[in-house]
Order: structure tokens, then sequence, then C-alpha cells
């Protein structure tokens, strides 16, 4: 005798599906037997309060705080002042310089902080030890020395 082809996992999914069928047919007539609402417009406003909780009572007069002019609100990022030249020069001591290869690095006294430098970044002619004078630009991979030259 052969099996059914119908097994137990078949029969209850096809239950559960008319069961969904069931409910959603039953949900729309409910929805069509349902009085209409009316609702106007007023119903439909939401308000902020002082503490900034939304409710549905519009706010008093009374306690309406200070005129907000457009003229001082400000988009955007506010612009800063150029810095002086004088603070961009900063002072440090080669630490590495490797002619053949064209670089080294500077220890810079105020941060600590070691610098690249390309020899195509120097004004004059440099060994390792030597006091010089540089500025920073921003470079691949960190700050890069520009502008290096001996310190008086």
């Amino acid at each position: 005798m052969a099996k059914s082809q119908e097994t137990f996992s078949k029969k209850e999914k096809e239950k559960k599906r008319l069961k969904r069928r069931q409910d959603k047919e039953q949900k729309r007539e409910e929805r069509k037997n349902a009085p209409e609402k009316e609702t106007s417009f007023e119903d439909m406003l939401a308000y902020v309060d002082e503490y900034g909780n939304i409710t549905d009572t519009p706010p008093d007069p009374t306690k309406k705080k200070a005129v907000i002019k457009a003229e001082n609100i400000e988009i955007g990022i506010p612009k800063q002042e150029a810095p002086d030249p004088a603070d961009l020069i900063r002072k440090g001591i080669i630490t590495f310089f490797n002619k053949e290869k064209g670089y080294g690095f500077i220890k810079d006294l105020e941060s600590q902080a070691s610098v690249f430098v390309h020899i195509n970044g120097l004004l004059d002619e440099v060994q390792e030890n030597d006091k010089v004078t540089f500025e920073t630009e921003k470079g691949l991979k960190g700050p890069n020395a520009v502008r290096v030259k001996l310190a008086q």
C-alpha cells in the first residue's frame, strides 16, 4: 500500500495558511463595518511646550520667551582667523637624515614629535644633530617639514 503524499507538516502549514486568510478576511469586514471617525484639523495638531514635550494644547502666549531674529542665526562653520606666520615656524633637531635616499626626520623641540622631511623641503644643506627651523604641512602619512633651514 502506498503512503499518503500529505505529511503532517504539510497539513499544519495548510491549516496555518487558511487561518491567516480567515483572520485577514475578518479584519477587513471589521474595518468595513466600523463607524467612520471624523477627525478635524485641530485634533491632528500637536504642540511643543516650553520644556520640549509634545502636547495637544496650544502654548500659553504669556510664557513666550524672547524673539529670535533671522539675521542672528548662523548657518555653517564660523570663519577662523588666519594664524600668524611667526607662529607657524617651529624649531627642531635633525635626528636622522640620509642624503642618498633624500629623506630624514626632525624632532620638534616643543611637542617632541618626529616630523618627516624630504630633500625637496630643504633650503640649506643639513646633517644629523643640526638645529633647524621649519614649517609643517599635512602629508599623506602625517606632517611633513617644509622650508627647512639652519637655525642661527
